[in-house]
């Protein structure tokens, strides 16, 4: 990244605002805004996060929110309600509560004297959600929306459920914010009253995967807030961008197809960063594209920044597998609109225990082939994670050890160069012998020496067939007709490799199994994989402008106390069978110099089953957050364990918090919440 130390305006920082709430609450703001702002408003673009801009995102609030301020905007970095310096608590994601505060902070900025009364909101994740949320209730100010990493459809699309089957993310995250809705405030900042507040939250924590685990199947808990709902109540300009490595990569392209406001798609090869922080790699001078959207519709300077196509993409070219890449090869692509009149239909059938040609057509004849398969519990243990952070390295791995568990179609080596972009699908007829049972589909870039690389997969609770809303159980050896949709990729496959479809009963632990095993038929009668098949000699491909290098402000010093750790590992011990995956995410402790705050955090992950008993399978979550100074020493541990039967999930977590190194509050959760359909 090319750091910029001269912007266009003179800049002045503030680094704690209170803003009133209607209920007494006031939350905590940063702000940066020209100087000159003072005696001529400019617009203002809020980012409205939980995660702590005084210090843990304070180093990547600094790269991008100055520069955007130096562009001539007031940029508002807001903590949520319960969180950093802002009072109250935070009891779970995307409340009402949270939604109207963000609608009273837009009212608050838009009546400051260095505002315009023109307001636009950005974030990735929890900042992009908030933003999209934000954006459907209209408030009056709100002009545009810049979005990266984030779903219109909380039940179907996010890291809770996938397919109606649960993804092992629901307790990772749930873990996350544990953690994070119950660090302390800063006494520097709110003084004596820190410890207060601390306590509030405290009082007031609970696992969030007790409320997500209550609610497995879609309901208002998940209607609430997803846009998916009525896509009309969005009426103002967005730019929305995400990357293939991430959880998120659909919604993209969904948004662009459902909503009718002037609009803008990005995909890039990234995981869950922002896009000029983008790994992996190439990065791209997003904050020059994000200041000439806010040109345009905040400050209505015609630039043509709705020129070119609606949707740029990267086609990603063929790689070996592995866990992590520094930069992946391939080349950006433009389409005019999404569906695409560049992107067709190539339907293969399943035939003769492969994936035939589309000239063949879907198997109808008199003898109906049936495959049978019933995936071992390890299947799965190298598909990496659901959003890949790219740290620790957590992409998919070679999936010929996950094929041995699978069953496996593929085509014959290819004659010429394919490339796809969009979301594949599976239409395939199956019958199980289990009331509830999982299909996880997997597609793959085979190369010629074997190696095979994952390029999208899609899981369907079979229960789900039919409704989100009301899943019925399987009548065991009664055949079903079901269709599962892949994730969204731009891929292209050489001349020489194979595509590979991987069919599988469990993928564990990216998706939590189910209740216990079962042995599915796969019947080749009709079945068909469809691929949204692009040529590769689009000639406006060769127009599209190219993107700057990567540009933000220099972060501000951060001092290393200790090494940082990450680890991802694997064990299996061949003498009670016991497999465990086990992940380290651990920042290691630093000090943040400008504010003298000293940070530490370690999370913990471990998912272990044994052979192939289904009721073994056990997640964990755990979490040590550190701050101090040399006269105050604060720290917050949390700890979440999932287990599972037949009938019940079972949730046994722990939250202690630490104060000069003595523990002054401490609660147990051991609770059952009833299993459904999942």
């Amino acid at each position: 990244m090319r750091y910029v130390d001269r912007l266009p305006c003179a800049i002045q920082e503030e680094k704690h605002v209170t803003i009133p709430m209607e209920d007494g609450v006031t939350l905590s703001a940063r702000i940066w805004r020209p100087t000159a702002s003072d005696a001529e408003p400019v617009p203002a673009v809020l980012e409205y996060i939980p995660y702590r801009k005084n210090d843990l995102t304070s180093t990547r609030d600094a790269i991008h929110h100055p520069y955007i301020a130096g562009h001539g905007y007031a940029c508002v970095r807001v903590d949520l309600r319960g969180t950093g310096e802002s009072e109250g608590v935070l009891l779970d994601e995307y409340l009402e509560q949270e939604q109207s505060d963000a609608e009273a902070v837009l009212a608050w900025i838009a009546e400051q004297p260095w505002c315009d009364g023109n307001t636009g909101m950005m974030g990735i994740s929890w900042g992009a959600f908030a933003a999209l949320q934000t954006a459907a209730r209209r408030p009056p100010s709100l002009r545009a929306i810049c979005i990266a990493s984030f779903t219109d459809d909380r039940y179907a699309d996010d890291m809770h459920y996938l397919g109606g089957a649960m993804l092992s993310d629901n307790l990772a995250e749930a873990g996350t914010m544990f953690a994070y809705a119950t660090c302390p405030p800063d006494p520097a900042v709110v003084g004596e009253r820190w410890r207060e507040m601390w306590r509030e939250r405290l009082d007031a924590a609970r696992p969030w995967v007790l409320e997500w685990l209550r609610h497995q199947q879609r309901d208002g808990y998940w209607r609430h807030a997803s846009l998916s709902e009525d896509y009309s109540a969005l009426r103002c300009p967005v730019l929305a961008s995400s990357g293939w490595a991430d959880g998120y990569s659909n919604a993209v392209t969904r948004l662009l197809s459902h909503v009718d406001v002037p609009r803008k798609g990005l995909i890039g090869p990234w995981s869950h960063k922002l896009p000029h922080l983008g790994e992996p790699g190439p990065a791209i001078g997003y904050l020059q594209e994000v200041v000439r959207w806010w040109d345009h519709w905040l400050k209505g300077i015609d630039n043509g920044v709705m020129d070119g196509p609606m949707l740029r993409a990267w086609m990603q070219e063929s790689v070996p597998p592995s866990t992590s890449y520094e930069e992946r090869p391939g080349r950006w692509v433009g389409e005019p609109s999404w569906p695409s009149p560049n992107v067709g239909e190539s339907v293969l059938p399943l035939r003769d225990g492969a994936l035939g040609k589309p000239e063949e057509h879907a198997h109808t004849g008199t003898e109906d082939r049936v495959h049978t398969v019933q995936s071992p519990l390890s299947v799965g243990q190298f598909a990496g994670k659901w959003a890949s952070y790219n740290a620790p390295p957590d992409l998919p791995y070679d999936q010929r050890e996950e094929d041995g568990g699978s069953l496996v179609l593929q085509t014959e080596p290819l004659a010429e160069r394919m490339e796809i972009l969009g979301a594949p699908v599976l239409d395939v007829e199956v019958a199980a012998d289990a009331p509830v049972a999982q299909l996880n589909v997997r597609l793959s870039d085979v190369a010629p020496d074997g190696r095979s690389t994952r390029v999208t997969y899609g899981v369907l609770n079979l229960t789900h067939r039919d409704s989100q809303e009301a899943p019925e159980a399987l009548e065991p050896g009664r055949r079903y007709r079901v269709r599962v949709p892949l994730h969204s990729v731009a891929q292209a496959f050489p001349p020489g490799h194979r595509i590979r479809l991987s069919l599988s009963t469990s993928y564990w632990p990216l998706v939590w199994p189910a209740p216990e095993p079962a042995l599915l038929s796969v019947y080749e009668n009709g079945s068909t994989l469809t691929l949204p098949v692009r040529p590769d000699d689009v000639p406006e491909d060769k127009a599209l402008r190219p993107f700057g290098e990567p540009e933000g402000c220099a972060p501000p010093a951060v001092t290393r106390l200790s090494e940082p750790e990450q680890a991802w590992t694997v064990t299996r011990d061949l003498v009670d069978y016991r497999s465990v995956l086990d992940i380290v995410k651990d920042r290691g402790l630093q000090r943040y110099e400008d504010t003298g705050m000293e940070t530490g955090l370690r999370a913990r992950e471990k998912y272990s089953w044994t052979g192939e008993d289904f009721g073994s399978v056990r997640g964990e979550s755990a979490w040590e957050m550190r701050f101090g100074r040399p006269d105050w020493d604060v720290r917050v541990e949390t700890r979440t364990v999932l287990t599972s039967d037949r009938d019940a999930f079972h949730v046994d977590a722990t939250l202690d918090g630490y104060e000069d190194g003595r523990r002054v509050f401490s609660r147990t959760w051991n609770e059952q919440i009833p299993r459904g359909n999942v």
